[in-house]
């Protein structure tokens, strides 16, 4: 959950941006799906991203 809001405050990631799939996230920093799925969904409920069924997360505006 932190590298990710790392990654958004530093610009890699702005708004709107489609961000890494839970596949890539596991290789990259080499945690469980569950792991990324908990991370994700605290991200969503903080405001930091929003998802859209089907397609992905992405950063919230």
């Amino acid at each position: 959950m932190s590298a990710i809001t790392a990654r958004i405050n530093a610009g890699e990631f702005n708004p709107g941006d489609k961000l890494p799939s839970g596949s890539e996230l596991i290789t990259e920093y080499n945690v469980s799906r569950m792991t990324v799925r908990m991370a994700m969904e605290r991200l969503k409920a903080a405001g930091v991203v929003e998802s859209i069924a089907g397609s992905g997360y992405y950063v919230a505006d």
